[in-house]
């Protein structure tokens, strides 16, 4: 696969709530993945499919999706591309709601992502 028909094929499986075949498919099986920041107690940066995986577990444990948009993809030549998402949710412990906008910029090599990094919107501070 091409850098657009990654992207096109990744958008795709976000937009139907099939991410873990995205994993499973697209991704090269040393991927990084970068938040913004370090988030729930976990790491900054996870390294592997697996690792990867036990993040979006994570991130399915402790939330529900309510709401939300996939913008893109928007393409960089010849090897990036971004992605921009809006999520509507709610922490399942504590029933608070909230609004997240991020972007994500994917790197492929060899016709996989290699690469994933999230940028958020700055949170208040104080």
């Amino acid at each position: 696969m091409d850098l657009v028909e990654i992207a096109n094929a990744l958008v795709a499986h976000c937009r139907n709530g099939t991410e873990r075949e995205a994993l499973d498919t697209l991704y090269a099986d040393n991927a990084a993945s970068v938040e913004a920041l370090p988030f729930g107690g976990r790491p900054q940066e996870t390294v592997g499919k697996e690792g990867i995986t036990g993040k979006h577990d994570w991130w399915d444990s402790a939330f529900e999706v309510t709401g939300g948009d996939v913008v893109g993809p928007f393409v960089h030549m010849p090897d990036r591309f971004a992605v921009r998402f809006s999520v509507q949710g709610k922490d399942k412990a504590s029933g608070e709601t909230f609004d997240m906008n991020e972007v994500a910029i994917y790197t492929v090599a060899d016709g996989k992502i290699v690469r994933e990094e999230f940028y958020n919107e700055p949170m208040p501070m104080g």
